[in-house]
Parts: structure tokens; sequence; C-alpha cells
């Protein structure tokens, strides 16, 4: 038994890329949400969606478990929650009607939630939590608990139906003190799934971890419907806690900091270097970062000693032009002075890469693909400008979207607005961005391998793939010069400068 079981929307097996490269996360901040609760009192369960078949086999866990309450509450440091996927979207509608003809009480929480609360409550939620979500869901719990329903509507950072009206209450303060947070749940998850499928598939156990919420940056394209422009920090010595804490319960081999920024504040990094080695619980990790920030203070070689192996930067583009479009706050040369800089310390770089952003041409995709080939980064993830409600980039494009307004799954990148090229040039586009990256890193191993360096088993699979990465991108090449002739009719011109 128990009072409230908690869920979410993301079924890895309906995303087919993740799916397939199977590297699954525990729903993090789900389990936050868990943890406030058990220490308010509430019993609490767990039907993690992550590694479920369907939503159907939620009525299993309803049966052993006789909850009053259903809270899908999504993770919200999870990217793909972020990404807003439609699929995600009908699996909460479906695990709320399950829910609701169970006889539970409904609540979900989510950042697609927030754009499009009343769909939610047309298909079974009683509640919307909007913002912040630990202490919002505390108190609707207990009210509903105690069956004070004039209490609802005193509660701070909720939608829910009132009668025939839609009721949104005040917008709720976040949490500054983030070191008064319990550490997530991790009881609530069947960790032996996780460390089975990372063993397998990759020879090692990755887990995540946050040590901030938000981002204040104002990158255009960027949804923030959960924190907003806000960033609050953990201290160095709590995150060092819980690093300690992982490594006893869980024995991680590796960590993956879901922070948007990792170490902004300044001096966080040298505090948290210092206080993980003193304490012996350098642990590897991987995080994203801008490059602008890594270019200060040391923090490349800092984080080195602290453990990081692979950074992850949003260079999204080779073009100035581009990146001061979207109000990135970088420069090209920037990513290529950071890149350099991590690789001399030996630490691994990841690209995420942004294609189609308005204005963008023929000249801005090429150096894009120059930089990509001279950075000569470790991993690159490549995605099409996506417009979300509540960014200045949807507001220039609304009146160009299309009926189809959300992406499917994470590999669908299908361009929501009139683009300069066709959706097929696009996805092309992504084909051979990947395959020239390929091919290109075949050719540093290869270089490796010619000095006697020692390779792993991935490596080994890239250079034996290389004579197929070379011909596909050929293939490609072909294919995207007749893509390119081909204008998008629904094209419209819109001007470069930054959205004001």
């Amino acid at each position: 038994m128990a009072d409230i079981l908690l869920t979410h929307s993301y079924f890895l097996r309906f995303d087919p890329k993740q799916f397939r490269t199977m590297m699954p996360y525990p729903p993090l901040g789900t389990l936050y949400a868990g943890a406030v609760l058990r220490e308010s009192g509430f019993s609490v369960a767990l039907f993690d969606s992550m590694l479920a078949e369907k939503e159907e086999d939620l009525y299993d866990t309803l049966q052993v478990h006789q909850p009053n309450i259903v809270a899908i509450y999504d993770d919200d440091f999870n990217y793909l929650t972020k990404m807003c996927l439609s699929r995600m979207r009908v699996a909460a509608f479906r695990l709320s009607e399950i829910a609701k003809k169970f006889g539970a009480a409904v609540i979900v929480h989510s950042s697609d939630a927030v754009d499009h609360a009343e769909e939610y409550l047309a298909h079974g939620a009683d509640y919307v939590v909007v913002g912040e979500g630990e202490q919002t869901l505390l108190e609707v719990c207990r009210a509903l608990n105690s069956g004070s329903s004039p209490a609802i509507h005193s509660i701070n950072g909720i939608v829910f139906r009132y009668g025939n009206q839609i009721v949104r209450t005040p917008k709720r303060r976040l949490i500054q003190n983030l070191d008064a947070l319990p550490f997530p749940a991790w009881e609530l998850v069947d960790i032996e799934k996780y460390r089975s499928l990372w063993t397998k598939h990759h020879g090692y156990f990755s887990v995540n971890m946050v040590t901030t919420r938000g981002c204040p940056f104002h990158c255009n394209w960027c949804a923030k419907p959960i924190y907003g422009q806000v960033y609050n920090s953990r201290s160095p010595e709590h995150v060092v806690e819980e690093m300690k804490f992982l490594r006893s319960a869980l024995q991680p081999d590796h960590i993956w900091f879901a922070d948007d920024i990792f170490g902004l504040k300044p001096g966080w990094v040298q505090k948290f270097s210092e206080t993980v080695q003193r304490e012996k619980t350098v642990i590897p990790f991987k995080c994203l970062s801008r490059v602008d920030l890594l270019l200060k203070n040391d923090t490349i070689p800092v984080l080195k000693h602290a453990g990081c192996e692979t950074v992850w930067i949003g260079a999204e583009s080779g073009s100035q032009k581009i990146l001061d479009a979207m109000e990135k706050g970088i420069t090209v040369e920037q990513v290529y002075q950071s890149t350099s800089a991590m690789k001399r310390h030996g630490i691994r770089v990841g690209f995420f890469l942004q294609f189609g952003y308005s204005g963008e041409e023929r000249s801005d995709i090429d150096a894009t693909l120059r930089m990509v080939r001279e950075c000569s980064p470790e991993e690159i993830g490549i995605s099409v400008s996506y417009p979300l409600p509540g960014t200045k980039f949807y507001e220039s494009v609304k009146t160009e979207l299309k009926a189809k307004q959300n992406w499917v799954d994470s590999d669908d990148l299908e361009v929501m607005f009139a683009g300069r090229y066709t959706p097929e040039f696009y996805r092309v586009l992504h084909s051979y961005t990947h395959k020239q990256f390929q091919t290109h890193r075949a050719h540093t191993i290869l270089c490796s391998l010619l000095k006697l360096r020692s390779m792993n088993r991935k490596a080994l699979r890239t250079l034996a793939l290389s004579p197929y990465y070379l011909f596909s991108s050929l293939v490609l090449k072909f294919r995207l010069h007749t893509l390119e002739a081909e204008p998008n009719p629904k094209y419209a011109t819109v001007h470069l400068e930054p959205i004001s």
C-alpha cells in the first residue's frame, strides 16, 4: 500500500533512437519529489515508465499499491522531457485516464503541461503543477489527504477545473536554498535494472545528478517553463556529500551532471574540485558548460582534476551571424579556443549543433560543417531549430507554424516552420553531418593507431566502418546539392538581427 504513486511520461521504448542508444537514467526530478513527500510522512511508490513496456503496465502497480493519489511527475532535468515530445503527451494522457479509472486523484507536472494545461485536465488530470514542483505537489497532496477542498485554492502554482472554470493560482516562488532539499529517493528505483542495461551495452554504469536549477542566459530558442530565467545552485560541499552517498549506495562508475550549465557560479568549480579531492570522492563525470565560462579562471584544468571526462557545449553554429541571431552570447572563436584547451587537458568534447535557424543560408551551414571538421569533437548531437511556446524564437515564427507543433520522439527533427530549405533537406543534412563526422573520426583514430596508441572497442568499430561512412557521405552530399536546388515554397524571409 502507498498513499501516493509517482510516475512520469517518458517511456524509453517509445523513443526508437534512445532505445537503440540504451543509456537510460532514472527520473531524477521524480525521485526528488518522492523524497520530499516521504520526508513529510507520506508513503510513496514509483511506476518507472523509463523501463516499462507500455502505459497499461500501470494497472498492475495500481493494484499492488492501491494509492489514493497518482502524480505523473516528469523529470525536469531530462532534456528529452524538456523537448515536449508528443508521444510523451499521449503517454501522460493514457496514464491519467488509467489512474482516474482506478479512482485515484491525478496530479500532473511537466514542461508540456505548463503550455497545455487544459488538454491535460481534459484527459483525466485533476491538477496541473506549474513551475518548480516539489513544494506544490506536497501541498496539493496534503489538501487531498485531509479532504480540504477549499485549501486547494490557496496553493500557489497549480491549474485546475472548478465547475466550468479553469483556475490558475499565483506563481510559486522558487526554492533558493537547494541544500535544504533531501537527496533523491533512489530506493524507489530498481537500480539493478539500470546497472544491467548500462553494463551490457556500454561496459560501465552511469547515474545522474544535478547541482543547480535553471539558467540565466538568454538563448532565444530555449524554453524555460519550469524555472524561468533564474539560476540557483547547491553548495559544493552538499554535492560532494551526495556523491559519497551514491558511491556507497549505488557504486556508479560514472556520473552525468544533468545541469543546464555546470558550475556557473564564480568559484564554484574550483571549490568543488578542492572538496571532491579532499574527500577522496572523485568519480568520472560528464557535464554541460558554455565556451565563454570554460575559458575563465583555469576552469578546464580544474574540471579535469575534479574527475571530468567529457564536456558538452552548445556550439550550435559555426556562423557568428547565426549565433548572434540566437542571442547565444558566445563567439565562434571561443568554440575553437575552448575545444582546443579541453583536448590539451585530456577532456573529451561534445558539440550540440542546430541547423535551420531563421535566416540560415548554405554558407552558414558550411561554416558549421567546417567548425566540426576543424575542431574535431569526440561526439556530436544534431538538431534543427524547434520553436517552443514561451520563447522569442517561437514568437518570431508562429505565423509560419504548421499544424504539427511538437516532435513525436527525439529523432523526429521535423522543421515546424517555413525554413529556408525543405524538411527533407534538413533530414539529409542531419545524416550527412553524422557520416562526415564519423569519417573524420575514423581518420583521427587511424592516426592514433599508427602512433601505437591503444584503441577501445568503439574506436575500432568506427575505424572498421570508415569505408561505409565515406561512401555514404558522398551519396548524401550529392543528395544535398539536389535538394538545395529545390527551395521550400513556404519559406518566408526572417530578419537576421537578434529577435527583440
